[in-house]
């Protein structure tokens, strides 16, 4: 018997300073997180990750850890 740790999904970009608003950040990351639901994700196993850095940029992720049970 093995144990099998299925790979998490995981959509992300990085946007340098000029390339985003706060309006275009909340858009992409409700875009992200739909295009999870999409492909089967239920929310509670998502995880949203937003960077805002120094620098002006800003990174998002939004991760999907499939359950280990079937």
């Amino acid at each position: 018997m093995s144990l099998h740790q299925p790979e998490p999904v995981e959509i992300s970009t990085r946007m340098r300073e000029g390339e985003w608003t706060e309006d275009t950040l909340a858009d992409l990351v409700n875009h992200y997180q739909e295009e999870m639901r999409s492909m089967g994700a239920p929310m509670e196993d998502t995880t949203t990750d937003i960077e805002k850095n120094d620098d002006g940029s800003v990174m998002v992720a939004v991760r999907w850890t499939k359950s280990t049970q079937g």
